[in-house]
């Protein structure tokens, strides 16, 4: 179950487009929104956003991800 939270915040940050966005959305902390993208990545082996201080932007691997975030979102809601 904590792999599918990951994979929401995961999305969350993506629809975002930042981590403070997410988490505001959330009600959890930036750092704990880092935390759980990090573990995802660690879990996974892959990176999946490339991080600066200004902005977040998805790796190959990351658009995957949000594909696959994207088409379980969609199943969920049909």
């Amino acid at each position: 179950m904590e792999q599918l939270r990951r994979y929401a915040i995961f999305a969350a940050v993506v629809e975002a487009d930042s981590m403070t966005g997410a988490a505001k959305v959330l009600g959890m902390t930036p750092s704990a929104v880092s935390q759980h993208v990090s573990q995802l990545e660690s879990q996974l082996g892959l990176t999946l956003l490339h991080r600066s201080t200004r902005r977040l932007s998805l790796t190959e691997a990351g658009e995957v991800v949000w594909q696959g975030c994207r088409a379980l979102q969609q199943t969920l809601s049909d």
